[in-house]
């Protein structure tokens, strides 16, 4: 099979699991936000194409926190392939990491009505989309998405940013608050280089 007809075959699959994953969340979206508070309580001016800056294939370097208290970091390799669909409200990532034996599926996804990104994440080994997404947006090119989450049963937020965006370049970096955004401690980041 040449790699045009398998570039054009991985693209139509992305796309129907995008747009089943759509349907889906539509379908539960009334359950789902009488259940759930909103993560981010600031308002949103998002637009249709804020992410297809990822749009194409990148080398990654990632950085992650193994131990808190030693400071030290596991440092790895990996690649990314990212389309833009739907006139840009929705972006699909494909995360590999070969030495790791790892893949997954970011899924960001624009709510055109309240104008604000909801980022979802699907781990390659479960196949499971988990909702709700961490919510989000850009302010001056800089992408921030925030969530509460548990960690050993006590509350903590979770921050990822997106910025140092260019034609080339670009960086995603998540941190941890344990004192209700006080403060954050970095636990991963990935400097991304584009390929194409």
């Amino acid at each position: 099979m040449s790699t045009t007809n398998h570039d054009s075959q991985r693209r139509v699959l992305l796309q129907t699991a995008a747009g089943i994953a759509v349907s889906q969340l539509a379908a539960n979206k009334a359950a789902a936000t009488a259940s759930t508070k909103p993560m981010n309580k600031k308002e949103h001016n998002g637009k249709p194409g804020e992410f297809d800056f990822l749009s194409g294939s990148w080398k990654i370097s990632h950085r992650r926190l193994k131990n808190r208290v030693t400071k030290e970091w596991d440092v790895f390799e990996g690649e990314a392939t990212c389309w833009s669909i739907l006139g840009g409200v929705v972006s699909v990532e494909e995360l590999r990491i070969p030495a790791r034996n790892f893949s997954g599926m970011g899924l960001r996804m624009l709510d055109v009505e309240n104008k604000q990104w909801s980022d979802f994440w699907v781990n390659g080994r479960a196949g499971v989309l988990t909702p709700p997404g961490v919510i989000g947006g850009f302010e001056n090119g800089v992408g921030l998405f925030v969530s509460d989450e548990e960690e050993e049963g006590k509350p903590i937020k979770v921050r990822g940013i997106w910025d140092n965006i260019s034609a080339a370049t670009c960086r995603w970096q998540q941190a941890a608050s344990r004192d209700d955004g006080k403060t954050w401690e970095d636990n991963w980041i990935m400097d991304w280089v584009r390929v194409s």
